[in-house]
C-alpha cells in the first residue's frame, strides 16, 4: 500500500504540474496586448508597454518563464491578479471565491448524497412497484429536461411562492443560497438515484443473494447487510471526487443566481485575460480532479478490504 501510494502521489504531482504548464504555455501564446487595459493601450506608448512587460518577465523565452513561474510555485506564490481584482494576490482571490463554493456545494451535495442512496434504495427494495416508477420518472425528468429550464422553474416556485431571494446576496447569505443549493442538489439526487439502484439490483442477482435467502436471511437483512455494502463499493470510487469538484463550483448554477463562486471565476479570467487567474484555477481544478481519483481508490479499499492496490495481485 505504502509503495502505491508514494508511486500515485508522485504520479499526481507529475500530472499537475503538465496541466498547469501547459496551460502556462499557452497563455503565453496570445499577443502582448492583452495584458494591457484598453486605457493603457491608448495612453502608453511602446517603450512604456515594453518596459512594463519585461519588469513582469513577459519577455523572456516561454520556457524561461515557465521555470520561473515553477519557482514562485513551489513557493505557493502564484503572482497577483491583473484585472478581477488588481493588484490583489491571487491566492486571496481564489480563497474568497472557493469558501463560497465549498459552503454551497457541501451542503447540496450532502442533501443529494442522503436523498438519492435512500430513494435508490427503495427503488431497488420496491423494484417494478410505484416508488420505483416515481424514482425512475424523476431521473428521466431531470436529465431530459434542459438545466436552465429546470432552475428556471425552482426559481419561480422558490421565488414567488417561497418568497426566497432569487439572487445571491452577501446580506441574506443562508436565504440567498438556498435556491441554488436546491439547483444543485436535484441534478445529484436523480445520479445518486438511478446508479444506487442498477448497482442494487444487479446484486440482488447474483448467487450469494440466493444463497444467504436459502440461510434463512430475511430481505431487510440481506438488503442492508450485504446488498447495500457491496452496491456502495462503486459509487465509493467516485465520491470524493464529487466532493472535491462539487466544492470547486457550479458554472451554470452560480452564473444563474449570480453567486460569487469559483463558478464564473475562470470563464471572467479567461475573458478578461487575466493569466495569472487562469492559472491559479487551473491548478485548484487539476489538484481537485487528481486528488478525488486517488481518494477514490483508497475508499474503495477501505470499504471492502478484498480490493488491493499495488503489486502483481492487483486487482483495482
Amino acid at each position: 500500500m505504502a509503495k502505491y501510494l508514494i508511486k500515485r502521489l508522485l504520479q499526481s504531482v507529475i500530472t499537475i504540474l503538465l496541466i498547469v504548464s501547459a496551460v502556462f504555455l499557452l497563455m503565453r501564446l496570445m499577443p502582448t496586448d492583452y495584458y494591457f487595459s484598453e486605457d493603457e493601450l491608448m495612453k502608453l506608448t511602446e517603450e512604456q508597454k515594453n518596459a512594463r512587460l519585461e519588469a513582469e518577465g513577459l519577455l523572456d523565452p516561454p520556457l524561461v518563464q515557465l521555470g520561473n513561474f515553477l519557482v514562485r510555485l513551489a513557493r505557493f506564490d502564484l503572482g497577483t491578479s491583473r484585472r478581477i481584482q488588481m493588484n490583489k494576490p491571487v491566492v486571496d482571490v481564489i480563497g474568497s471565491r472557493f469558501e463560497i463554493s465549498m459552503r454551497i456545494g457541501l451542503i447540496a451535495l450532502g442533501i443529494a448524497l442522503v436523498v438519492g442512496v435512500v430513494m435508490g434504495v427503495l427503488q431497488a427494495r420496491f423494484k417494478d412497484r410505484t416508488i420505483d416508477h416515481i424514482g425512475t420518472g424523476y431521473t428521466v425528468f431531470v436529465n431530459a429536461v434542459p438545466h436552465l429550464v429546470s432552475y428556471s422553474l425552482v426559481l419561480v416556485f422558490g421565488a414567488r411562492l417561497l418568497g426566497l431571494p432569487s439572487l445571491y446576496s452577501v446580506r441574506k447569505v443562508q436565504e440567498s443560497s438556498v435556491l441554488p443549493i436546491v439547483c444543485l442538489a436535484l441534478t445529484s439526487i436523480a445520479g445518486y438515484m438511478l446508479w444506487t439502484r442498477r448497482y442494487m439490483v444487479d446484486e440482488l442477482n447474483k448467487d450469494y443473494i440466493r444463497l444467504a435467502k436459502l440461510k434463512g436471511l430475511n430481505s431487510r437483512q440481506i438488503m442492508f447487510r450485504h446488498v447495500l455494502k457491496n452496491a456502495f463499493v462503486p459509487l465509493a470510487q467516485y465520491l470524493p471526487y464529487s466532493i472535491l469538484m462539487t466544492v470547486g463550483g457550479s458554472l451554470l448554477v452560480e452564473k444563474f443566481f449570480s453567486v460569487p463562486g469559483m463558478g464564473p471565476l475562470l470563464t471572467d479570467a479567461i475573458s478578461r485575460y487575466d493569466t495569472n487567474v487562469v492559472q491559479g484555477c487551473v491548478l485548484l481544478y487539476a489538484t481537485l480532479g487528481v486528488l478525488g481519483v486517488l481518494l477514490g481508490d483508497l475508499l474503495m479499499v477501505l470499504i471492502d478490504p478484498r480490493i488491493t492496490l499495488g503489486g502483481k495481485e492487483e486487482t483495482r
